[in-house]
């Protein structure tokens, strides 16, 4: 069964995560960023994953702290969910389109972890979220799960590209 559960506690977040990898793509996701929380489960809806994720962190502050320890914590669940790499392939890739945006998103479990990131958003960023905290959380993704991920995101809405983006990693992790 590919499945964890994972807890980490830090001075600027608290975080509770179960992944499934073998699930339906139901989630239960409260991170206190509503945007990221749509993001999120966007990714585990496409890559029909089983998604739990309850996060406390320093709000008060910024985002910074919750979404990049969240890409830790979700790299660390990959990981161990992934285990020995027993029924997967290696290699994956997909492209989604969503509207005038399109990602595509290239991804390969050998062990390495490794993030190449083109393209970006607007100064305000998706959400209200600055644009360089989405490559943060995946950069955190990808070394803690042992990955390396090539995204490519055009389009000119914020909110598509970002939302493209984690889609076509959901279902390229798939």
């Amino acid at each position: 069964m590919r499945r964890t559960d994972v807890h980490r506690v830090t001075r600027e977040t608290d975080i509770r995560l179960s992944l499934d990898l073998d699930g339906a793509g139901k989630t239960t996701i409260e991170t206190g960023i509503p945007f990221f929380d749509h993001m999120l489960d966007s990714f585990a809806r496409h890559g029909r994953f089983d998604l739990s994720i309850e996060v406390t962190g320093d709000l008060a502050v910024d985002v910074h702290h919750t979404i990049e320890d969240l890409g830790i914590v979700l790299g660390t669940a990959l990981a161990a969910a992934v285990g020995e790499g027993e029924g997967i392939n290696r290699f994956a890739d997909a492209a989604v389109p969503m509207d005038e945006a399109l990602a595509r998103v290239a991804l390969d479990l050998g062990g390495r972890g490794y993030l190449v990131f083109e393209g970006g958003f607007s100064p305000a960023g998706p959400g209200g979220i600055p644009g360089d905290l989405i490559e943060h959380f995946f950069y955190s993704l990808c070394i803690n799960a042992g990955l390396t991920a090539h995204i490519s995101l055009t389009g000119r809405n914020d909110h598509h590209i970002c939302e493209a983006g984690f889609k076509a990693f959901g279902r390229a992790l798939r």
